[in-house]
């Protein structure tokens, strides 16, 4: 099974960008998308056999989640049961039976970390809900989590240290999710090889000089570890601020 997830920051833009030549090209079961930042109605996209699932924020341009999937769920469900943090299109939770897909997209701690207390709060509340899940079957969680996690994870990580995504409540955040039984896909089959990045500033031409972050990941249940069979960065593919990831697991 092969699956994709790509923050296309703005839906609508990035399909006048590639979005649909890449998404045909890769051949996806299952793709994720975050940042859509629009409102039910406001794109029609022709996938052919998939089923489209979005999750929109209140506010209207801003966050929102998708999945386009092949293979049918049994069940799919929006957020994770908290009015406080469901308020913004951030998870779409998809029952394919023998494991559970959650879509996420976490928020952003801000400039002078103003929403880093909220970020907090968020991230328990979301690990103690994918670890319910996970006692029930294994999950699969993928998308734009906002944080680099290691020093490898970044290329000027010196001086980001304590800056939103590199922030130490971000990553001990992380750390404990992986301690609560889940594993970082693309470490798992890589190891430490360095500047492999999910995402670049617009500015001071961070892409072409690769000093980006990865902060896009798919972790998997620890027990599912063995099936991973390939973990990939879709560096080469623009559109977006951010680029797409790629896990197959035999599932």
């Amino acid at each position: 099974m092969k699956l994709v997830s790509w923050n296309v920051n703005g839906l609508r833009a990035c399909a006048g960008k590639g979005f649909i030549d890449f998404f045909r090209i890769i051949n996806a079961d299952i793709f994720c998308v975050q940042e859509t930042k629009l409102q039910p109605g406001q794109i029609e996209l022709e996938l052919d056999g998939y089923t489209q699932y979005f999750n929109s924020a209140e506010k209207k341009g801003y966050s929102g989640t998708a999945v386009f999937t092949r293979p049918q769920p049994l069940d799919v469900s929006y957020g994770i049961g908290i009015e406080e943090h469901d308020r913004e299109g951030r998870v779409i939770t998809a029952d394919y039976g023998g494991f559970y897909l959650v879509k996420v997209s976490v928020p952003n701690a801000q400039r002078e970390l103003t929403r880093l207390d909220y970020r907090v709060n968020w991230e328990e509340a979301f690990r103690d809900y994918v670890c319910e899940l996970d006692k029930r079957k294994p999950v699969i969680i993928c998308g734009d989590m906002n944080v680099a996690h290691r020093e490898i994870d970044l290329k000027n990580y010196s001086s980001n240290r304590g800056n939103a995504g590199f922030t130490d409540e971000e990553r001990a955040c992380f750390s404990e999710l992986l301690d609560a039984g889940f594993v970082d896909t693309f470490r798992h089959v890589h190891g430490d090889i360095p500047g492999m990045y999910t995402w670049w500033s617009y500015m001071f031409n961070a892409r072409a000089n690769n000093a980006g972050w990865r902060i896009d990941y798919f972790l998997t249940s620890r027990r599912i570890a063995d099936k991973i069979t390939g973990a990939r960065i879709h560096a080469d593919i623009f559109g977006s601020d951010h680029c797409p990831v790629e896990l197959e697991i035999e599932l």
